[in-house]
C-alpha cells in the first residue's frame, strides 16, 4: 500500500504541474537540478561503451566531478525517456568522443549499483555494450597528462590504477581477462565502498 504523502494531494499535482512546465521533453534531457531529483526516486539506467582497438586497448575517458573522479571511466550515458539504448550509445560516442560506434545490440553484462550513503544517483542499471570506431576520435579531445580535463580520451592497456570506484567492475573486461561473447551474468555492488560480487544469473 502507498505511503501518505506528507503535503497534501492537491499540494502535490501542483508541484508535478509546475515541474512539467519548467522541463517540457523530457527526451530533450532534464535539467540538472530536475535530474537529480528524479535520481533519488528511481534507478537510472545506462549504456556503457566498451571500445576496443587492434591492439587490444581500451578507450577511455577521464572524468573529475563531484559524484565520481577524478579517474578512469568507460564512457557511458543515461538513456532518456523513449530512447533507445542505440540511440544512446549513438550520442555518447557523438558527444564525448566525437565519432561514430558500431555495437552489439546484446551487452556483455548487466550490473546494478546501489550506494546507501546517498539517494541522489544512488541507483544505476548498467549495460556494457562492446563497440567499435567507425570514424577517427576527435584529436582535440586527447588526454595531455599536464592539463588533464574532463572528457578527454586515452587508448589503455590494461585497467588502470586510477579507475572510478563504481567502474571496477569492468576491471575484468579492460584487462582482457572476460572477453569473447555477451555474458548473462548481473553483479550487484552495495556500501558506501561500492563493492561489487557476483550475485544472480540471468
Amino acid at each position: 500500500m502507498p505511503r501518505q504523502p506528507l503535503v497534501s494531494h492537491e499540494a502535490v499535482l501542483q508541484a508535478i504541474e509546475t515541474l512539467r512546465a519548467a522541463v517540457g521533453s523530457a527526451r530533450d534531457g532534464l535539467p540538472e537540478e530536475v535530474f537529480l531529483f528524479v535520481s533519488s526516486l528511481t534507478p537510472m539506467v545506462n549504456v556503457d561503451l566498451l571500445i576496443r582497438d587492434e591492439q587490444d586497448r581500451t578507450l577511455l575517458t577521464w572524468r573529475h566531478d563531484r559524484f565520481y573522479g577524478p579517474g578512469w571511466h568507460v564512457p557511458g550515458g543515461i538513456i532518456r525517456f523513449k530512447e533507445s539504448s542505440a540511440e544512446r550509445i549513438a550520442a555518447v560516442a557523438a558527444k564525448e568522443l566525437g565519432v561514430e560506434v558500431g555495437f552489439d545490440p546484446r551487452p556483455l553484462c548487466q550490473h546494478e549499483m546501489f550506494n546507501r550513503s546517498r539517494d541522489v544517483r544512488g541507483h544505476f542499471i548498467s549495460l556494457l555494450h562492446a563497440c567499435r570506431l567507425l570514424t577517427p576520435l576527435d584529436e582535440a579531445r586527447r588526454f595531455d597528462p599536464e592539463a588533464p580535463r574532463n572528457g578527454d580520451w586515452a587508448w589503455h592497456d590494461g585497467a588502470p590504477d586510477n579507475l572510478i570506484r563504481v567502474h571496477e567492475i569492468y576491471r575484468a573486461f579492460l584487462d582482457g581477462r572476460q572477453t569473447g561473447s555477451p555474458l548473462p551474468s548481473a553483479q550487484v555492488s552495495h556500501g558506501n565502498a561500492e563493492d561489487h560480487v557476483r550475485n544472480a544469473h540471468i
